[in-house]
């Protein structure tokens, strides 16, 4: 196992430890006990990630679980404040407060990254209309968009951590590379496909 490797594996072990112990009504939803999903999802997510990214996020990580904090829960209470704004109104004075440069830092990121997800869209339609709507003028109680769940999630990570992914994503685009095809690349070559042509291909309507 390479580094990349040792990293990805020591972030999802972690996250699926607090996903799994997220607190959810009427006791775990069904979607916690999806290892698998779990494991493919966020290591796909790792793919597109500089080692140095990697190893922050990691130490974020570790520093939460010492001081006894859920990243997970943290990062879906957030999305609340776009699905079920009245219930986050609830639970904000709860959160820790997100520094202000790390709000700058999340962003830049999602316009960078939703602006390669709607190219995407365009690419490879039948694979991307399967998972979460773009935008969070789509988001609803029962529907979570890529943009809220991005603006959560980045909100759980440290200002370091930020600025690394930001530096990640801004190489990637001045190289032209699109860093949310490199994750679902790779998410569907772990579901068995062979390119994301293939997989758009196979998940057509028939």
């Amino acid at each position: 196992m390479d580094r990349r490797e040792q990293l990805t594996a020591g972030i999802v072990d972690r996250e699926l430890a607090m996903f799994q112990a997220v607190p959810n009504a009427g006791g775990k939803a069904p979607c916690q006990e999806d290892i698998r999903t779990f494991r493919i999802m966020r290591s796909s997510q790792m793919a597109s990630w500089s080692e140095a990214a990697l190893e922050s996020y990691l130490q974020d990580l570790k520093e939460a679980e010492d001081a006894g904090r859920n990243l997970l829960t943290e990062k879906y209470a957030r999305m609340m404040q776009s699905t079920w704004p009245e219930e986050y109104a609830r639970i904000e004075p709860l959160l820790r407060k997100v520094d202000p440069r790390g709000l700058e830092l999340a962003g830049e990121i999602v316009d960078i990254v939703l602006s390669w997800e709607r190219e995407l869209l365009e690419r490879y339609p039948y694979i991307v209309r399967r998972g979460r709507p773009i935008s969070s003028a789509e988001d609803s109680p029962g529907v979570t968009s890529l943009e809220t769940y991005l603006r959560g999630e980045l909100a759980t990570y440290s200002v370091k951590t930020l600025e690394l992914c930001l530096a990640r994503v801004k190489d990637q685009r001045a190289e032209g590379v699109n860093g949310s095809a490199v994750i679902l690349a790779q998410t569907m070559r772990q579901y068995g496909f062979a390119s994301l042509e293939e997989a758009n291909e196979r998940l057509k309507p028939q």
